[in-house]
């Protein structure tokens, strides 16, 4: 049996699907709206390393802005600890959901091949938004040393296997890491001896304890200003911008060898694609103001926002390199 609906009736039902529909278009709207109104309350940012360090002087320069540009506060939490285990697990405990992220550097690389049971997987548990800054690692020798040069220090541990000795900050650290990386580039021999930090090191190039030291330029600009240290070499692929009247290690004869450290920001996997694209790109105006650009430079970091892709790809690259390091130079896993 077939229902039949007086005209006028019919015209009543209409309007009310029309004014019900509208009344849906309304109501969604405004839901949509907040799902794309990222952020709507403060962000937390998980630091892997204590308070004073460049990397967390770093985060807050740049959170100070960002958090401008995102019209919400960056809350900047220090949790230090090896490997990064402790601000790991803090933000990976979160929900994915774009207001708690972690401030990764290439020693997040470097913990993967480092550590025996890292309870945390870099590639598949963080997911990218973008690089901070850059910058490389000085290679220093006193300023009255007979080491004058890049070539000097290469051919005296040529001609002296196993006399030359190298100062860093402790094993397995990138610093560490790199003067591994000159051994075995190089296919040179020479004494690494690790300190427990940066102004140790120091000391003891000045007492003429080592012969050479590798750190950041943060560390060394007091000694470098001085005049009491010589900068012969820098680790990345062109000159330090910095420096850039100091030959990278490349132009010292040292082919292939290319040591460049990092800062970024990630998130845990699953966040919402919107979130890390607003975030992303609040990165790269903030990366690109000249203030901010300077106030990096002053740490010896080159400002540079990365896409997640990009950022993604130099986490793999670099965990492939370090472990082969690691591997080489039969360092313990610990």
């Amino acid at each position: 049996m077939t229902l039949r609906f007086p005209t006028r009736l019919k015209h009543l039902l209409s309007a009310a699907h029309l004014a019900l529909g509208a009344i849906f278009l309304t109501t969604a709207v405004p839901v949509a709206q907040a799902q794309s109104g990222y952020p709507t309350k403060p962000i937390r940012v998980i630091v892997p390393f204590a308070a004073g360090g460049v990397a967390d002087i770093t985060i807050r320069i740049v959170a100070e802005k960002l958090g401008d540009n995102l019209g919400q506060r960056l809350v900047i939490e220090n949790m230090p600890g090896a490997g990064g285990v402790v601000a790991a697990r803090a933000v990976l405990s979160s929900q994915p959901d774009g207001y708690t992220l972690a401030l990764l550097s290439n020693g997040t690389a470097v913990s993967v091949p480092l550590f025996k049971n890292l309870p945390f997987d870099p590639v598949k548990n963080f997911a990218p938004i973008s690089s901070i800054g850059f910058f490389d690692f000085i290679v220093g020798t006193n300023a009255n040393s007979q080491h004058k040069t890049l070539a000097d220090v290469i051919k005296f541990a040529r001609d002296n296997p196993g006399k030359l000795n190298v100062g860093t900050i402790s094993v397995g650290s990138t610093q560490n890491l790199s003067a591994e990386l000159l051994k075995s580039t190089a296919g040179i021999n020479f004494q690494i001896v690790p300190y427990r930090g940066t102004p140790e090191v120091i000391v003891g190039l000045l007492r003429e304890d080592i012969d050479v030291m590798i750190d950041n330029y943060v560390g060394m600009k007091s000694a470098l200003q001085d005049g009491k240290m010589r900068p012969v070499g820098t680790t990345g692929e062109s000159r330090s911008v910095i420096l850039k009247d100091v030959p990278t290690m490349i132009e010292g004869g040292v082919r292939g060898y290319d040591v460049v450290s990092w800062n970024a920001l990630f998130a845990p996997s699953g966040t919402p694609p919107e979130a890390i694209a607003r975030l992303n790109a609040g990165l790269r105006e903030v990366l690109a103001m000249p203030d901010v650009k300077q106030k990096l430079l002053d740490l010896g970091i080159e400002a540079k926002a990365s896409s997640p892709e990009e950022l993604k790809a130099r986490l793999v690259d670099d965990i492939a390199k370090w472990t082969a390091v690691i591997d080489k130079a039969g360092i313990p896993k610990q």
